[in-house]
């Protein structure tokens, strides 16, 4: 399984991005997909996760409210909706395949994209 990101860039607090991530490969094997975030000296931290029907989402709580997982199978393609940005959401955006847990937690696999630059300027 290959991912790409794109999407990301400069923008002003307050402002809006989306970021796109497009699998390839054996995507008949992609389960629930998710994105990370991974900031300048912090850990890489769940944003959000997606299952694979796109029925079931959850989100990091700072970010609730403000940004939108969805997916469109068709186009083998996740995307993150993020309004609202605020500069402690600047980091390297990550996209994931992975599953969930009957409990409806993500969890990652090993299938990492290579990451898409989000800057916010306050």
């Amino acid at each position: 399984v290959q991912l790409v990101e794109s999407g990301g860039g400069l923008v002003q607090a307050g402002g809006s991005l989306r970021l796109s991530c497009v699998a390839s490969g054996s995507t008949a094997s992609i389960n629930a997909m998710g994105w990370y975030r991974q900031a300048p000296g912090n850990q890489r931290e769940l944003v959000a996760g997606i299952s694979s029907g796109g029925d079931v989402t959850n989100y990091l709580d700072s970010v609730k409210g403000r940004f939108t997982i969805s997916r469109d199978n068709a186009k083998n393609t996740m995307y993150l909706q993020m309004d609202s940005l605020k500069a402690e959401d600047t980091a390297v955006y990550y996209c994931n395949a992975g599953g969930m847990t009957s409990g409806r937690n993500y969890y990652s696999y090993n299938y990492w994209g290579q990451g898409t630059q989000v800057t916010v300027s306050s």
